[in-house]
């Protein structure tokens, strides 16, 4: 298989919203974090650079692995492994927090995500099997603070805060959402 995407300037840029300066850092701490190193079998058929454009991608994107496998000229199979194996890298670190600031503002808004499992996700307003997900960010450094369980996509925002239990755990905070709230 020929592979179309490569980790060059115009394919980073344009998928994963990165310059490549932040990809190459991106690249550093994947590296440290020891994403370069094979488990056990045989080398990885793609670069470190390919494969973590991969994830990007696919985290960005929302394509399916089968989707991204002739992109990239590998398996779907290997497109798994690699996001199996790299995803956990590429995540944040959580960074520490002063529990008695007075001023911390959290936000918090409903998404939907397109889901294929029916005892999950019903049909919502943008007519597709969807669920309802809340999720809580804190607004100074736009990191994810709290995530719901999912809920069916036609259930309501504020029905799905009052039931999924993030308003206990975001006591003392000034917290922040739509109208919907």
């Amino acid at each position: 298989m020929a592979a179309v995407l490569r980790a060059e300037r115009v394919w980073v840029e344009t998928f994963t919203g990165l310059r490549m300066t932040q990809f190459s850092g991106l690249l550093r701490v994947v590296r440290e974090r020891g994403g370069n190193g094979t488990l056990r079998g045989r080398p990885w058929s793609l670069p470190l650079a390919e494969r973590a454009l991969m994830v990007a991608v696919y985290y960005r994107t929302n394509l399916t692995m089968r989707q991204l496998s002739p992109l990239f000229g590998v398996s779907s199979s290997t497109v798994c492994r690699v996001i199996q194996r790299l995803g956990p890298l590429l995540a944040l670190e959580p960074v520490s927090r002063t529990t008695d600031a007075p001023d911390r503002m959290w936000i918090v808004d409903g998404t939907l995500i397109p889901v294929r499992d029916r005892g999950v996700g019903a049909s919502s307003r943008n007519y597709r099997f969807s669920a309802n997900v809340q999720v809580v960010i804190d607004a100074e450094t736009r990191l994810v603070v709290a995530v719901a369980r999912p809920v069916p996509g036609n259930t309501a925002d504020a029905r799905a805060w009052r039931n999924s239990g993030l308003a206990e755990h975001c006591e003392g905070v000034t917290v922040l959402g739509d109208g919907a709230y």
